[in-house]
């Protein structure tokens, strides 16, 4: 008998997010005698994984490769022994998204934050002044995980005008295209119903740094205080890690919750996609240069130069789309011998056509 979307909606896991997509993916462990569960919590090798049968603490040392990026994290499905002492995830399935940022600027390795999100919720503390940047770059990393993003200006309570929230509003709009910006109160329930039929749909990540608030909106979405709030310090509008792991919680309302740590450090990895959705005004007008390699910086026939004249593109969104793009070189030419080679190259042709023009300069002098 198929697994029928009426079995998929009635199926223990199914509050989880089961269906009938990992119903076929995991049929081969089935037949081994796994048991299917999602993974709701990973710390020190081992992880809580929530089954038909029940929560199970499981070891992963069987998934424990060398590979960061191929651990297994909080959102991926596992098969699991049916029994037991200890108990162990064997395998996870091939996940449908997975949200990754490097581990350091000066290191090579992904850190796989969350796994099989469909939408990445970034939160932003309208306790403190925007930070564009720290959004862009965010939303960045939640288009490259194949998660739909979604900006939650939280705390909107803090600004009591009108007028001001709906600029700050327009404000992230012009740095999200084609994403949902809501501004939200826990404290007055402001956007707060509007958020939960948004996460209603799927798995859905909590980001953002420390002091954001992600803690408050999750308890405002699951009804009760279930993850502990630090008081935020008011000179920098910062607070200290309130959660310490990644914990994924099914919400009353529907939907699967993953809560993050505040996150100091938000590098880019591997996010050329990424940078260019939250950038598309830009890559758009590129397609109107003259050179199909115009690198924006003075050359003639720039549209993007252009639109930075007329004032219809900002010079702050180019200055960041830079520096997002030469970050992310960076980190990929890190793990990639030929793209090095070809910065190399780059960087070579660049001096020698400026040592030229230098000599050509003193010629015409003398």
């Amino acid at each position: 008998m198929s697994f029928s979307s009426l079995q998929a909606a009635s199926h223990p896991l199914a509050p989880y997010g089961w269906d009938e997509g990992w119903e076929a993916e995991f049929a081969p462990y089935a037949e081994q005698g796994l048991l299917p569960g999602r993974v709701v919590r990973v710390d020190r090798g081992q992880c809580d994984v929530v089954t038909a049968d029940g929560p199970v603490r499981a070891d992963t040392a069987f998934v424990t490769p060398h590979d960061p990026l191929r651990v297994i994290c909080t959102g991926d499905w596992g098969a699991v022994d049916r029994d037991g002492d200890p108990r162990f995830v064997r395998t996870y399935l091939p996940r449908r998204t997975a949200f990754v940022r490097s581990t350091s600027s000066n290191r090579s390795e992904g850190q796989i934050l969350a796994a099989n999100v469909d939408h990445a919720i970034i939160a932003v503390s309208l306790a403190v002044e925007l930070d564009l940047g720290r959004i862009e770059r965010f939303l960045a990393l939640a288009w490259e995980s194949g998660a739909q993003p979604l900006v939650v200006l939280a705390k909107a309570d803090l600004v009591p005008d009108v007028t001001g929230l709906s600029y700050l509003v327009q404000d992230v709009e012009t740095v999200a295209p084609g994403v949902q910006v809501l501004p939200v109160s826990s404290a007055t329930g402001e956007g707060v119903d509007v958020l939960a039929a948004v996460v209603s749909g799927g798995t859905s990540v909590l980001l953002g740094v420390s002091g954001a608030g992600k803690s408050t909106l999750a308890n405002a979405l699951l009804g009760e205080d279930v993850m502990d709030v630090q008081a935020i310090r008011d000179v920098d509008g910062k607070g200290r890690h309130t959660t310490t792991t990644r914990n994924l919680l099914a919400l009353p309302g529907g939907g699967v919750l993953i809560d993050t740590p505040g996150l100091r450090g938000v590098g880019l990895w591997d996010a050329e996609a990424g940078v260019g959705q939250v950038f598309s005004e830009i890559e758009e007008l590129a397609e109107g240069c003259r050179f199909h390699d115009c690198a924006h910086d003075a050359e003639p026939g720039c549209a993007v130069l252009a639109a930075i004249e007329d004032g219809s593109l900002p010079e702050r969104r180019l200055e960041s789309y830079r520096k997002l793009l030469r970050e992310n070189q960076r980190i990929v030419a890190k793990t990639d011998a030929r793209l090095r080679a070809e910065i190399l190259r780059d960087w070579k042709q660049k001096g020698a056509e400026g040592r030229a023009a230098m000599q050509a300069k003193r010629g015409r002098v003398r």
